[in-house]
């Protein structure tokens, strides 16, 4: 603190203060503004103090969500000598592979091409060539399918790999849109809690009180997934029982959200 002394009166200038604790940082000015947020993102608000009686929180919710949709894509490779031979042989696999899904329950809106290649394999086995030899034709058929019976996905690719698959490309666990819009419902009002309650805490300690909202600043939601959905130790565990499921762990995704709050106070 500053005392400047003049002749009849005496000056008092506050120039800054600032008090820490655990997650929260508060700026206090001459002004009456104070700014409360995390350390790493302080920077941009230390200096704006054209808000008198304010004070900007940052309020943080998380969550972990059970996904209740699954995009799996399972496909045909074939080779032949000529592209027509690839193309026939590939097709009728195929058919048969997606015969085996639709008994298993698979729905026909929920199926649709992923992708359709037909290119040829080249042979280099001589140093000097600098145009290989086409030896054959490769055909890749991908199917991929969108269904929200996650239940049902190891036995779909079973029963694929069964009929003729001999590609499985992925398979990601995702969350609806009804079951993400009710996640960034609950994480909102979670997160406007989170902020309410930091700007008590530093407002109590400061000695004032919130008495209002100036403005609310809602952010990105973030969805982070989970891994690899086919466990390594369940596949090989479960390689040598006979008549077993293929192990699919959906696993659960985290959903972040934080919002910006500047609250008026006295």
């Amino acid at each position: 603190m500053t005392f400047k002394i003049y002749d009849k009166f005496l000056t008092f200038t506050l120039i800054t203060f600032s008090i820490s604790f655990v997650g929260l940082v508060v700026y206090v000015f001459s002004n009456n503004t104070a700014y409360a947020q995390q350390p790493s993102n302080l920077h941009s608000y230390q200096n704006n103090t054209s808000n008198p009686n304010t004070l900007f929180v940052t309020g943080t919710a998380n969550t972990r969500v059970k996904p209740d949709k699954v995009m799996l894509t399972i496909g045909v490779e074939t080779n032949n000598k000529t592209a027509d031979a690839a193309l026939v042989a590939n097709s009728k696999i195929m058919n048969k592979v997606i015969d085996a899904l639709k008994t298993a329950g698979v729905k026909e809106n929920e199926t649709s091409t992923s992708s359709l290649s037909i290119f040829p394999n080249y042979n280099y086995s001589r140093p000097s060539d600098t145009v290989g030899k086409i030896t054959g034709f490769t055909v890749s058929n991908l199917i991929q399918i969108q269904s929200m019976n996650i239940r049902n996905v190891s036995r779909w690719i079973d029963m694929a790999v069964a009929a003729g698959a001999n590609t499985v490309n992925s398979v990601d666990f995702t969350l609806s849109d009804k079951r993400l819009d009710e996640t960034k419902n609950s994480l909102i009002k979670q997160a406007i809690d989170n902020a309410r309650t930091k700007a008590d805490i530093a407002t109590s300690v400061l000695g004032l009180k919130v008495v209002g909202v100036k403005s609310v600043n809602l952010n990105e939601f973030e969805i982070q997934p989970p891994p690899n959905p086919l466990a390594k130790e369940s596949v090989v565990a479960s390689a040598s029982i006979a008549n077993r499921s293929t192990p699919v762990i959906s696993g659960e995704q985290q959903v972040n959200t934080n919002v910006g709050i500047v609250f008026s106070i006295r």
